[in-house]
């Protein structure tokens, strides 16, 4: 299996309901240092995954989304706990929906699989790995 992986960041503010998350239920910030890994059996035509420019730029379209948000005012996260992990599963679904559209090229439509990991710390981090 061949692989990509391109980075971009995040700043986000949130908060969460749930004992479970003692003082993070109150409203904090977090900055993630995104990952995004696009795989293959085969490269294409070119003898590439994916055009790591594209996938750059597309990522940073996606987290554009996010950066300097408090997510909690977002419509699209109403009622939602936006932990890392579901936050990982976002940015892969959107960057999958880019994938079909055909924003990362038509030779990424051989993309197998699309990884996420958030980096929140360099001691903890979580990702979101999806077929295509």
């Amino acid at each position: 299996m061949f692989s990509v992986t391109v980075r971009d960041h995040i700043m986000i503010a949130h908060s969460f309901r749930g004992e479970v998350f003692g003082p993070a239920q109150r409203l904090h910030g977090a900055t993630f240092l995104v990952d995004a890994t696009f795989r293959r059996e085969t490269l294409d035509d070119d003898n590439i995954v994916v055009d790591m420019g594209l996938a750059s730029q597309e990522l940073g379209a996606v987290v554009a989304e996010l950066n300097y948000r408090n997510l909690d005012n977002e419509p699209d996260f109403a009622g939602v706990n936006t932990s890392t992990e579901f936050l990982a599963k976002v940015i892969a679904d959107r960057l999958a929906d880019r994938i079909h559209k055909g924003a990362l090229g038509e030779g990424a439509r051989g993309i197998s699989a699309l990884s996420v990991t958030l980096h929140e710390s360099h001691i903890a981090w979580a990702s979101y790995e999806r077929a295509l």
